[in-house]
């Protein structure tokens, strides 16, 4: 999940890319808080596969359409609208954030497109990194701090992760078991149901047709809970929606709203 930070198109969040270095950056400061304003109105966020088994608890797992799947948890069931997190940032008690977002505003990078070497990078335009006096240090001296290498072993622990989802999103697209998705939620007092479209979900259809060896080599691998984690997310869509009637912030009526 490495961007390279000369590519116009940024990553989700992320609205410009530096390398932190200690000639550049030696008084800089990182400051804790307890908003999460890049995730306003954000209602899709990359989920590695290990947070699988977590996240199903609080929202929808599903696929990104197109060639290339990317499990995304759905925060909310419209573009524009997160229903777990307030128009200041501030995230509703006891739900979890998957750690793309939880890594802002860092993440590694390859700086040269000819090298697989990343470095440790960060949106240059918040307001969590700075030459501030309060906040902790990124640098003593000429060598990380304590944060700052907090802070890159978070990054690297994600991109391991990250690595591992791209292989069990392969292995679910080598066995043709994903396809279009498509939920229909209805709203209390209306004759007309919502109908979203727009990505991906496991064929339980074909699941139940695999081979015995495969879905054996899945359940020792750890892939098959993975995949029943996902499938039973799916039912929270109900929820998603209905907290966001209850925020008045549910779709407009239409033959068909797609997400």
């Amino acid at each position: 999940m490495a961007t390279a930070p000369q590519e116009a198109q940024l990553p989700l969040f992320y609205n410009d890319l530096m390398p932190l270095s200690s000639s550049q950056h030696g008084s800089w400061r990182s400051r804790s808080t307890d908003k999460a304003k890049w995730l306003v109105n954000q209602h899709a966020v990359p989920l590695t596969a290990e947070e699988f088994t977590i996240a199903q608890r609080h929202y929808p797992i599903i696929f990104s359409a197109g060639a290339n799947p990317v499990p995304l948890a759905l925060m909310g069931m419209n573009e524009g609208v997160n229903v777990f997190v307030d128009d200041e940032g501030s995230v509703a008690e006891g739900v979890y954030i998957p750690a793309y977002a939880r890594r802002y505003p860092f993440m590694l990078a390859r700086l040269r497109a000819e090298s697989d070497d990343l470095s440790l990078c960060f949106d240059p335009t918040t307001d969590l990194i700075g030459e501030f006096e309060d906040g902790v240090a990124l640098f003593e001296g000429d060598q990380p701090s304590d944060a700052c290498k907090a802070s890159l072993e978070f990054c690297q622990q994600f991109e391991i992760a990250g690595q591992k989802t791209a292989t069990f999103v392969q292995d679910l697209v080598k066995h043709n078991l994903l396809m279009d998705g498509e939920v229909t939620l209805g709203v209390t007092g209306s004759d007309q149901p919502f109908v979203y479209r727009g990505f991906q979900m496991v064929d339980e259809n074909k699941l139940r047709e695999m081979r015995g060896d495969v879905l054996r080599s899945w359940a020792q691998s750890g892939m098959l809970p993975l995949i029943y984690a996902h499938l039973f997310s799916l039912d929270l869509a109900r929820d998603v929606f209905a907290r966001q009637v209850q925020l008045g912030k549910g779709p407009t009526p239409s033959p068909a709203a797609s997400n």
